[in-house]
């Protein structure tokens, strides 16, 4: 039933939703230990959206007392919210532990996503706070991964982190997250077959995500450009025309067809070749029907700024955890308009075109 009247809400209503978020996302730090050639972050290139909502705020790592306010105030008014540690690399915030562990008396649950290159170190402290989830970043098997991620032994860290984890009662579940790249076309089905062993609880293959040029550019030419500026990213190095798109789906059906023992899945689900060359060499033609996370998540970066769902969404920002409470944030005017100007536009902006939300 709550489904069905969330549904009905976001359709009649959108500017006001009465329902709680289901995530409240942490911008913990500014920093990644890695350099990952899909990311701007990786490849400074730090004026678009995404690298700005990740690495644009000071100060570097969210103040304890800061992360402390928001867990109060998420158990408050949303103790069924997931408080999910995101961007940019948590398991190099210095305040990592003591955070998890109060959320923990706080009885919220909590989500880790990390490229897991000091998961082995980190992992006892994850363990204590009894973690719920873990999103962990693997991109190939070992020499396709470490080249992509830009570290020589990432793969292999990111492995013992995962079997320390794994001997233990309190592991949480674990989601592996392949972004698929022209760089690891040919090798998805060996890097699934050769992670059977870990007992891992799902995993996950995420087509690359991005803003082209040409949508940025579409869209800041509609009359939404002004009041949500777009800009290309996460294409620095990025040739869609590298792409084996024939192989690519080749391996899409033999993984959707394989027995493993794990869930596994797509995002988006494409399983047939004229979607597949749509969403890589046709980015000006949206892909999805409407923002999910806009109606479910909300962003607090290091300075205590808020911004709407997650990175990858506009750099705007909808309040400030210092001034305001994260109800008042939840319910402010700016969220209010872009529900409802996403609404008008038929439930995404061109800017939209390949957000993960979107599907």
């Amino acid at each position: 039933m709550t489904t069905y009247l969330k549904k009905l809400n976001k359709k009649i209503a959108p500017k006001n939703f009465f329902f709680a978020p289901e995530w409240v996302v942490l911008g913990v730090n500014n920093v990644c230990n890695l350099h990952c050639k899909m990311c701007d972050v990786g490849n400074q290139n730090l004026e678009s959206n995404f690298a700005q909502n990740l690495v644009g705020t000071h100060p570097l790592n969210m103040p304890e007392d800061l992360i402390f306010k928001i867990i109060d105030q998420t158990a408050k008014y949303y103790p069924s919210a997931k408080l999910a540690y995101a961007f940019t690399e948590p398991l190099v915030y210095p305040h990592l532990a003591s955070s998890l562990l109060y959320a923990r008396e706080k009885n919220l649950w909590t989500t880790v996503t990390t490229n897991a290159l000091t998961l082995k170190s980190k992992a006892p402290h994850l363990l204590a706070a009894k973690l719920d989830e873990l999103f962990v970043s693997l991109d190939g098997p070992q020499d396709i991964h470490n080249e992509i991620r830009g570290h020589k032994k990432s793969f292999q860290k990111a492995i013992e982190g995962i079997e320390v984890l794994k001997a233990d009662e309190n592991c949480p579940k674990i989601t592996v997250i392949c972004a698929i790249t022209e760089w690891n076309i040919g090798e998805l089905v060996n890097l699934i077959e050769s992670l059977k062993h870990l007992g891992v609880d799902e995993f996950a293959f995420m087509h690359t995500q991005f803003n082209s040029l040409k949508s940025a550019q579409v869209h800041n030419a509609s009359k939404w450009g002004a009041l949500y500026p777009s800009s290309e990213s996460n294409l620095d190095i990025i040739d869609f025309s590298n792409m084996d798109l024939d192989l690519l789906l080749k391996e899409i059906h033999q993984i959707k067809n394989a027995a493993y023992p794990f869930t596994t899945y797509f995002s988006p689900e494409i399983t047939e070749m004229d979607e597949l060359k749509r969403y890589y060499l046709e980015p000006e033609r949206v892909i999805g029907s409407h923002c999910g996370a806009v109606f479910n998540s909300v962003m607090i970066k290091s300075d205590g700024s808020a911004i709407p769902a997650h990175g990858r969404c506009y750099n705007m920002t909808i309040g400030d955890i210092y001034k305001e409470d994260l109800n008042d944030i939840w319910k402010s005017a700016k969220l209010k308009q872009l529900r409802g100007d996403l609404h008008k536009a038929g439930g995404l902006f061109q800017g939209c075109s390949r957000c993960c939300s979107a599907f």
